[in-house]
Parts: C-alpha cells; structure tokens; sequence
C-alpha cells in the first residue's frame, strides 16, 4: 500500500476555489478523477488525526495511516451530499472500523517475538492435553516440564499473552458505594480527535462563505495578531472599514454556531 501523496500539481486550478459540498456533487455526477484527488487532499487531515489515536500500540504509525487513507478514499466514493450529513460524520466511523480491522487482522494488540507467539500456542495446546490427562488445572511447572522449558519462560509468556485478548471496557469490578463501575469509567476519556476533525470542519465551512477581503482581514487579525490600523494601512482601506469587515466575519461564524447548537 502506497499513503496517498500530494495532488497539488495535478489538479485544475478551477476546483482549488469550489467548496467541498459542491465539489462532492460534482464527483458524484461525473467521477472525474481529478476531482476526487483534490477531496482526497482537502480530508487527509482526518486520516491523519484518527490514525495518530492508534499510535504506538504494537503497529507502525505509516502502517495504520495507510489503512486510514485507504479508508478515506472508500468513503469519499461511499459519500452521498445529497443526504444532508457531514461528510467527516460519515468517514470517521468508516476510518476508525477499517483501522480495528487491521488490527484484528494482526492478531495482538501490541507486537510481541515470533518466539513469544509460538509459545504462546504451545502453552494453550498444553493445558487442554494437561488438563484432561492430570483431570485438574495445570500448574505452570506442569506445563514446564510437558514442553521442556523453564518456569521463568511459561510465566512471561503468559504474562505477556494478555495482550492478545484485552479486557473488555465493559468488564465490572465492585466499587465501595455499591455502584458497578465498568473498566471504561476507569480509564476512559473524553475523545479530543473527534472534536479536532469537528472544529476544522466548523471552520472550512465558514471560510467557504468568506471573501478574499474577509479572509485577509481574519488572518491579519486572529493568526497574525496585527491590528485594525495595519490591516487597513496594507489593505489600503480604513479603519472603520475594517471594523465593520471583522464584525461580519464574526456574526458568519455565531449563525453557522447557531445552526450547530439547534
């Protein structure tokens, strides 16, 4: 698998201005390739974003942004606009499932030795041949002596087998106020990459409604920190002009919150 590359230099300068709704109408009606590279371009960062939440955790960080672009291209072909939802709402979950996937496909949660996985096996084997024939649990000497190892190497590999079956987030444990908690109420945490991908999708939305003057002045003002003055001093406009300009942007960016908070 090859991670997706730039499209830039490939892709007619007429589509860089359309905004993201109608470009998907378009690659819907027509399946220009040309078109469905510069979606690909605009939504890596979701790739991105949701294939970092699944970093070092037995797979390379290339390797699961691989699967995650792979995912992203299927969603892109999937997407239907006409259905009125985000379209990061409709590829996150086809990202996040694609992901998982890979990961079941590579059987451990975290990548262990060849020697581990291979005892791993063995010791599984031994217990039910153990089992049956001592009719009892086999203790772990059991289990060395049946396959020739040390104790130390049984222990470790067990130990470290674990990994290849988690615990489930919703296993219970007992709690001093007679409330079951769950593994998940233990260490689960607010997801702060689902609201990332929400905040940028927010922003492209507003900014696909800004002019080139509205953008100029929205830039100077809250990513460059300059002032009133010096944006209209560069601009070549005053700067009441500007005032009434920042004060638009701003009222676009409330409605389109509005409309998120209905």
């Amino acid at each position: 698998m090859n991670v997706p590359k730039k499209y830039s230099n490939d892709i007619p300068n007429e589509y860089k201005n359309i905004d993201s709704k109608t470009l998907f109408s378009m690659y819907k009606k027509s399946k220009d390739s040309s078109i469905r590279n510069e979606l690909i371009e605009r939504h890596l960062y979701i790739a991105e974003i949701l294939s970092k939440k699944y970093a070092n955790k037995g797979i390379d960080y290339e390797d699961i942004y691989q699967v995650a672009c792979l995912a992203l291209i299927y969603a892109i072909d999937r997407y239907d606009v006409d259905k009125g939802y985000e379209f990061s709402s409709f590829a996150t979950p086809t990202i996040i499932g694609e992901i998982k996937k890979y990961f079941r496909d590579k059987g451990w949660v975290v990548r262990v030795p060849r020697r581990i996985q291979e005892l791993s096996k063995k010791i599984n084997n031994a217990k039910v041949t153990l089992t049956q024939k001592l009719q009892r649990t086999p203790t772990v000497k059991d289990i060395a002596e049946y396959l020739m190892c040390s104790e130390e190497e049984i222990l470790e590999v067990m130990e470290v087998s674990k990994v290849y079956m988690p615990h489930s987030l919703d296993l219970t444990y007992d709690s001093d106020d007679d409330k079951d908690m769950t593994l998940g109420d233990l260490i689960g945490e607010d997801d702060k990459y689902f609201n990332k991908i929400e905040d940028i999708d927010f922003l492209q939305k507003v900014l696909d409604k800004l002019n080139d003057l509205e953008k100029r002045i929205l830039k100077g003002r809250y990513f460059d920190n300059q002032t009133q003055s010096h944006i209209a001093k560069e601009l070549g406009i005053s700067q009441m002009t500007v005032s009434r300009l920042e004060k638009k942007i701003i009222e676009k960016f409330r409605r389109e919150l509005e409309k998120i908070n209905m």
